[in-house]
């Protein structure tokens, strides 16, 4: 049996383009006022800085929770930006 002759180049994926989504997390230091909501319950996105909040990576994968944690700021202080897009998830009222 003869051994099939190797492939050279790279391989290309079958059907569409594949992306990565990506959103970005932005949070409006003028208007934090430090309550601490999103860093008690998502330690591993949001850290307190100088009293005010700050995303430990400011590019995440899509996290409902990140949301969930915009939402509930009392100071509209978190946005969240679909990178891909430029529409906005969270954004100031």
């Amino acid at each position: 049996m003869e051994a099939r002759p190797r492939r050279t180049g790279r391989r290309r994926a079958a059907g569409a383009v594949v992306t990565v989504m990506t959103w970005q997390i932005d949070v409006d230091r003028r208007v934090c006022m430090g309550a601490g909501l999103c860093n008690g319950s998502l330690p591993d996105r949001f850290r307190l800085v100088d009293g005010k909040a700050q995303p430990v990576e400011s590019r995440i994968e899509p996290d409902e929770d990140v949301l969930d944690a915009a939402d509930y700021c009392p100071y509209r202080a978190i946005h969240i930006t679909d990178q891909a897009t430029g529409e906005a998830l969270v954004a100031a009222d």
